[in-house]
């Protein structure tokens, strides 16, 4: 990965949660490249998974099976040193969706990172070291109408993010937050519109393009590497420049 050769983590075992695909996917394999064993997680187990990774399937959401899941690794491999929360997402819904609708959202985008996050904590305490990342968005800092449940979970994982590295900083445990911009992924057609859409979308951002998954996985290598050795707490915006604020285009003159 351009940019990201130097970084080695060799010897080190990582899990990407909903890395079997899109942006968790590109994550994982980025960390097999730097050296790393990786397992990724979802729901049901791809076919087309890519040579080096291996899977466990398992529904994150259910506390049991997340910490079967961080459990067995430590089993197979003797040790945990990365674990990135990438499990999440949201289809649009107004804010008069359901509870239930609203439930579920949490429970995937924040309820999830937090069940990960104490089991693999209880064996990186052990060791003394070990790096937690967590996917964020910018749905956590801004408002997020008709994503308003997504957007909240994201707040609350950003707040997560700085307590636990308060609390297990002095164990050795980082624990840090990408917030990640808007994205140029396999569903932007359905996010953004049509290409011309999406052209103007990246064209309204200051380096003038969507991110990509090399762009968020170099940034959770670093995170990831002794680069990042007194880096714990952080909020790292990942997002091109930001988007820019609407009234600007309203002012005249």
């Amino acid at each position: 990965m351009q940019g990201t050769d130097h970084i080695d983590l060799g010897g080190q075992v990582a899990i990407v949660t909903g890395g079997t695909r899109g942006l968790g996917r590109q994550i994982a394999q980025a960390l097999l490249r730097a050296g790393a064993a990786v397992t990724v997680c979802g729901r049901t187990e791809p076919d087309d998974l890519p040579e080096g990774l291996t899977c466990r399937a398992a529904d994150i959401r259910d506390p049991e099976q997340a910490q079967a899941l961080v459990d067995g690794v430590v089993e197979r491999h003797g040790r945990l040193d990365i674990l990135v929360n990438n499990a999440g997402g949201s289809p649009q819904a107004p804010a008069t969706a359901s509870p239930r609708f609203f439930d579920s959202i949490v429970k995937l985008n924040l309820h999830s990172a937090m069940y990960m996050s104490q089991y693999a904590y209880a064996h990186m305490a052990k060791a003394g070291a070990g790096s937690i990342v967590n996917i964020a968005s910018v749905s956590g800092i801004r408002p997020s109408p008709m994503t308003a449940a997504y957007g909240a979970a994201k707040a609350g994982l950003l707040s997560l993010t700085q307590s636990l590295a308060q609390e297990w900083g002095p164990d050795g445990v980082r624990v840090n937050a990408i917030i990640v911009g808007l994205m140029q992924t396999e569903t932007s057609e359905e996010t953004y519109g049509d290409e011309a859409a999406q052209a103007a979308v990246a064209k309204s951002l200051p380096l003038q393009r969507m991110g990509t998954g090399a762009d968020i996985a170099g940034a959770v290598l670093w995170l990831s590497s002794s680069l990042a050795s007194w880096v714990s707490g952080a909020r790292i915006n990942v997002d091109g420049g930001g988007e820019r604020p609407y009234f600007l285009d309203l002012v005249k003159g």
